[in-house]
């Protein structure tokens, strides 16, 4: 048997409530297995997603699923979104725990704009390959060579970087962030190389480092793809992530006919969710992580969107298995915590960011 606490703000006083003994619950979370790929056992069918719904109600808790988690996780969730919306939501949800379905630095990000609240995330070891391109020793270091410099970090970075940045960004804003810095300070712009080329592109700006970090997922999607894709379906729009390996190629495709111009979209995730709602495409090619078809095909069931690859799928997001929800709302792990100091400092960052500009669909 096991006991949790709900403090939901319409119960009167606090109330122990069992979660295990002699529900569905407790034959489910025995299946559990733990392995190096995290945790399975359990198919996110509809007994699990009852399930899950209680255990939410209980905890008195929101979840919170990111474009790219298993549709599963996504179709059972409060909320569905990219990383900093849903952080946003997290600080202005009235319950007291969040549990947040996504890699460790969205839930870290959520903890630094919600420090009085518990957050959880089913698969501590959920990493990403572009938060952790970049350390905050090397960052430290990168400052040092360039005294006076203005770091712009995408909010796809650990509270630790953020703590050293002077200012986040989304790929929404990322161009209007960079333009907002006087012309004659230099910038640093981490961990992204794609999106810092795109904007150092667009702005024509000179004085803009770019650090060589990269999610492995996004720029696994090459040039070379797009380009045989763009041939096989002629009629269809291109919807590419400024993080893309091949959103360069999109634009030369534009620039040599081979695809016209205003079939071209360069879109963050949220991006794409207003541009396929709004479409007269029958057929549309994404450039991102896989998982985000699913959230496009509920925005647009008209509309086929396929992969530009199939095999786009980040291995950290599909870490967060309906075993490790389960795991995550009966066990009340894994919690997050991010030292009050560094969420101080990465908090104002991003608080930057947003009196800049509004940060619209995130990454």
């Amino acid at each position: 048997m096991f006991s949790i606490i709900s403090r939901k703000p319409e119960l009167d006083e606090e109330a122990t409530v069992t979660v295990l003994n002699g529900t569905p619950a407790g034959a489910l979370a025995d299946r559990i297995v733990d392995g190096p790929g995290g945790y399975s056992g359990i198919d996110g069918d509809e007994q699990w997603a009852a399930e899950v719904r209680r255990l939410v109600e209980l905890r008195g808790a929101t979840l919170l699923a990111h474009n790219y988690q298993l549709p599963a996780i996504q179709d059972v969730a409060d909320h569905v979104g990219d990383s900093l919306a849903l952080s946003r939501i997290a600080a202005e949800a009235p319950e007291d725990t969040i549990v947040f379905c996504g890699v460790h630095f969205m839930a870290e990000t959520a903890k630094i704009l919600s420090p009085d609240k518990t957050v959880l995330i089913p698969d501590q070891r959920a990493g990403c390959s572009l938060a952790d391109s970049i350390t905050a020793e090397e960052l430290q270091a990168w400052k040092d060579d360039h005294p006076g410099a203005v770091v712009v970090s995408y909010v796809n970075t650990t509270a630790a970087v953020k703590a050293l940045t002077d200012i986040c960004c989304t790929s929404s804003n990322a161009v209007e962030v960079v333009a907002s810095i006087p012309e004659d300070r230099e910038v640093l712009f981490c961990p992204d190389q794609f999106l810092g080329a795109h904007v150092r592109r667009v702005t024509g700006r000179k004085n803009m480092h770019v650090w060589a970090g990269e999610c492995h997922v996004h720029a696994g999607i090459n040039g070379d793809e797009l380009a045989a894709q763009a041939r096989s379906h002629p009629d269809a729009e291109l919807f590419v992530h400024p993080e893309c390996g091949c959103a360069t190629s999109a634009l030369y495709l534009a620039g040599e006919g081979a695809v016209p111009e205003d079939r071209v979209k360069i879109l963050s995730t949220g991006g794409m969710l207003d541009a396929a709602r709004e479409t007269s495409a029958r057929q549309v090619l994404v450039a991102t992580e896989i998982g985000m078809l699913h959230q496009l095909r509920r925005a647009a069931p008209e509309v086929d969107f396929l992969a530009v690859n199939d095999r786009a799928s980040c291995t950290y997001m599909k870490m967060i298995t309906p075993a490790a929800l389960l795991r995550c709302l009966v066990e009340g792990a894994d919690e997050v915590h991010v030292d009050p100091e560094t969420a101080r400092l990465g908090r104002a960052s991003v608080q930057r960011m947003i009196e800049i500009g509004q940060p619209g669909g995130g990454e």
